[in-house]
């Protein structure tokens, strides 16, 4: 009878500890498929903002008398692969140009389309800033998981790792390597 004790209560324990596992690591699946929905939004709007910039080569040399390659870093943005970390540094380089070719030509400044991109360039910088919180805050709760006990037995089990925050840092700074993947 006791060993059936035994058997019966290794049995109940082992139960517990798989039921524990399964719903932890649904748990980490359930953040894996967030976080993956939130790059998926930052990737759309950066392709958006990437496609109001290439829009603007040509307003800015429709109606500007600029010379020479304009916007060339978009140019250069269009055949090289970046990470949306790199991307986003580029793009807002790019859109401070952008700027400053509308700060060079008056008659820039006074175009419907240059007018229009700068406005829609704007709205995307609002929307970048509440993807990269919704972005942050998701990341926030899957690092306490990787990094919690009794959490963190499944993260080095499946090999779930610590993932960077998507920060924001100074794009003014000459600091171009703070974005660590």
């Amino acid at each position: 009878m006791d060993l059936f004790i035994y058997i019966l209560i290794l049995i109940i324990i082992t139960c517990f500890i798989l039921i524990w596992y399964i719903g932890t690591f649904n748990n980490y699946q359930d953040y894996i498929i967030r976080i993956n929905e939130a790059e998926t939004n930052i990737d759309t709007i950066l392709r958006k903002r990437f496609d109001l910039l290439n829009k603007s080569i040509g307003v800015i040399k429709a109606n500007s008398n600029a010379e020479g390659e304009i916007l060339e870093m978009i140019v250069k943005l269009r055949s090289r692969k970046l990470t949306n970390f790199d991307l986003d540094r580029q793009i807002y380089e790019a859109i401070n140009e952008f700027h400053n070719y509308g700060e060079q030509y008056e008659d820039l400044r006074k175009s419907d389309s240059f007018i229009k991109i700068e406005i829609d360039l704007n709205g995307t910088e609002a929307d970048i800033i509440a993807s990269r919180k919704y972005y942050n805050d998701i990341i926030t709760d899957y690092n306490k998981l990787v990094t919690r006990f009794p959490s963190n037995i499944v993260s080095k089990f499946c090999h779930y790792d610590y993932k960077p925050y998507f920060d924001g840092k100074d794009m003014t700074d000459e600091i171009v390597n703070d974005f660590k993947l």
